[in-house]
């Protein structure tokens, strides 16, 4: 008897990682150097792109040499372009900062004692909940760091009559919608800044107004899905597992969350004031009204104390005038304040401190790999090229048509490279002096790029943490793209309102 033959397995499609794409990008740009004419603008002391001055020059092709030469000067920095170094360390000292954290639990028990405190009132813990998540998201990126969360809520919420999927929407939501309205989120708001050579406190203000309009609209939209199933089980979009839900998943499980000692209250409370501290330092305070020179005043009257000012520091930049050398300064000594504060071994914090380094290195060296791409345009002279077609193309075009154009155009873009600090450092070269031409201010563009990446965060399943918590929650991602589908209509509305009106104030 013939034995039956081995159909071979097919090999499903896999998205090439960010490193692999961006590379290809880097590549593909070398290319264009050989064909796309060589040019530049003439510009101003500051390094600002003159309008209407653009040139032809001699071309300047790049091979593989350069190609492979693009991300080493990606980082370090070259005659043409400005090297990642600072935005990549800063990056590296926050994972490092987040690692300490991490280490005393003091988030993780926080958000369990929040759970444990509003027991019986389950409800009321969405809009809490959310809050707290979208400030995670806004100010550090919180996004890998909520896959601890849902094995807590999910018993929770399914206990109390709601159903898992309102768990998942509670932390997902929350956290990414933060990511869209990112403030001073290092990995996106604050890559394009570093990029843009903008302050992260450029267009802080707008940015909290978008972060409270889109975060009332969704935990709207949460709050009243979990409404209507909690009068109506039957409303659940997972209504057919709910059994199975019941019997996955023990509510006795969370009862012992959230204890929370001293120490770790105080970390928390260091926590919230180092970014509080960050964003102060980074508004710069005295352009937005020369009258408000406290700061500076405060700081030059401190270095003149006899002894006191050279023990703190005498050059001590002041708040309001703080960049990436001064942030990176302030969680790395934050990062040793929690360490005493809570009395942590001296082995386990350098454990914790580079263990959570280690966490980011992957999207530190991203930046630089993404900025090799500006460094082969730069170098093969086709960046100002490029620039000129966008100056003649965008002759007659609104401020607010552009905004929404750029918007639009970075959903796509986000889905092609996941990684917002790599699709920053990838793009805003380019996008950032468009903008200029257009009359629409690099911070609004900013916006637009960061809102995108977190509008498609929500559902992309090249994402980890979006299939991760359904995964965690069994739910099927269509089903989730079901449910969610009018919440991203309106963002997507909403958000296109809101940045054509900024660009035109």
């Amino acid at each position: 008897m013939q034995a039956p033959k081995v159909q071979p397995k097919k090999r499903r499609f896999k998205m090439p990682s960010a490193f692999t794409i961006l590379f290809i990008i880097i590549g593909l740009v070398a290319i264009l150097t050989w064909i796309i004419p060589a040019g530049a603008y003439n510009t101003d002391k500051a390094g600002n792109i003159i309008a209407h001055t653009y040139k032809s020059v001699t071309a300047n092709p790049q091979g593989i040499w350069d190609i492979f030469m693009a991300p080493v000067f990606g980082m370090v920095g070259n005659e043409h372009t400005e090297g990642a170094i600072s935005i990549s360390l800063f990056i590296l000292v926050i994972g490092g900062f987040l690692g300490v954290v991490n280490k005393t639990k003091a988030l993780d028990d926080g958000i369990g004692a929040v759970v444990r405190k509003y027991k019986g009132k389950e409800k009321r813990l969405i809009p809490i909940l959310m809050i707290l998540f979208a400030l995670g998201g806004s100010t550090y990126g919180m996004a890998e760091e909520t896959i601890a969360f849902y094995p807590l809520l999910i018993p929770v919420m399914i206990g109390v009559g709601f159903d898992s999927l309102t768990a998942v929407a509670i932390v997902l939501v929350g956290s990414q919608i933060g990511c869209l309205a990112s403030t001073v989120n290092p990995f996106a708001t604050g890559v394009a800044s570093q990029t843009m050579n903008l302050s992260m406190g450029d267009g802080l203000i707008p940015r909290f107004i978008l972060l409270i309009i889109v975060l009332v609209l969704g935990i709207w939209y949460v709050y009243h899905y979990a409404s209507k199933i909690e009068k109506d089980p039957s409303k659940s979009a997972i209504y057919e597992q709910r059994q199975e839900d019941l019997d996955r998943f023990s509510v006795s499980d969370t009862d012992e969350a959230g204890t929370m000692t001293g120490r770790q209250k105080a970390v928390l409370w260091l926590f919230g004031g180092t970014f509080v501290l960050m964003i102060v330092g980074l508004i710069p305070w005295s352009t937005i009204n020369e009258k408000w020179t406290f700061f500076e005043s405060a700081t030059k009257w401190l270095a003149k104390i006899p002894v006191l000012g050279n023990l703190i520091g005498s050059d001590m930049v002041p708040l309001g005038d703080w960049y990436f050398s001064e942030i990176t300064m302030l969680f790395l000594l934050m990062a040793v304040v929690i360490m005493f504060v809570y009395k942590m071994k001296e082995t386990d914090f350098i454990n914790a401190f580079m263990g959570g380094m280690a966490e980011f290195l992957s999207v530190a060296i991203i930046v630089a790999v993404a900025r090799g791409i500006q460094v082969v345009m730069n170098d093969g002279m086709i960046t100002d090229t490029v620039l000129h077609w966008g100056e003649l193309g965008l002759k007659g075009l609104s401020q607010s048509v552009f905004i929404i154009i750029t918007y639009i155009f970075y959903i796509p873009m986000s889905f092609l490279i996941p990684s917002t600090s790599g699709l920053a450092s990838a793009t805003m070269g380019i996008i950032g002096p468009m903008g200029k031409f257009a009359g629409v201010d690099g911070s609004v563009v900013i916006t637009a790029y960061q809102a995108a990446s977190g509008w498609v965060n929500l559902i992309t399943p090249t994402s980890g943490v979006v299939m991760g918590a359904l995964a965690i929650a069994h739910i099927n991602i269509s089903t989730w793209w079901k449910w969610i589908a009018k919440l991203m209509i309106y963002l997507f509305i909403v958000t296109c309102v809101f940045l054509g009106v900024l660009a035109i104030l």
